[in-house]
């Protein structure tokens, strides 16, 4: 399991013109699942995330975390953090879930979040999403379980 957090002033996700889930102050969270994937990493996972200090304090040290400046999360399911280019040009798939169990550990990661206290809001799994973000810094940590 893979995930890019972008720490966001705002994030935003649409499917087809309507908006899906929308954040302010948080972080944005692009979650690829690979193949052999099991529930403890979507515990293992959201736990880290929620416990992550990528938040400046009054001293400018990150220090604080999403629970302390009572940040959101947008999760976002995202299969290509899978994409392997080592041969040719055109990215493969391969070591992606299938898209059945893919979504299935996306909608776990989501529901461990949410037992943390953070309810995330979502886009919507295997559509053309469009997503509009003000990157906060930019400060981004590519976390992997």
């Amino acid at each position: 399991m893979r995930a890019v957090i972008q720490r966001v002033l705002s994030a935003r996700v649409t499917v087809d013109g309507s908006v899906t889930g929308e954040i302010g102050r948080g972080y944005l969270v692009l979650l690829g699942v690979g193949s052999g994937d099991a529930e403890d990493n979507c515990r293992r996972l959201a736990e880290k995330i929620a416990k992550l200090r990528i938040f400046a304090d009054k001293n400018g040290k990150t220090n604080l975390s999403l629970k302390d400046v009572d940040g959101g999360v947008l999760a976002v399911s995202q299969f290509t953090l899978f994409a392997d280019c080592s041969h040719g040009n055109r990215p493969s798939f391969f070591e992606a879930a299938a898209p059945e169990e893919a979504n299935r550990l996306y909608e776990k990661f989501c529901l461990e979040l949410a037992a943390l206290g953070f309810e995330p809001q979502k886009g919507v799994f295997g559509a053309d999403m469009k997503i509009d973000m003000t990157a906060d810094g930019p400060f981004t940590v590519v976390l992997e379980m």
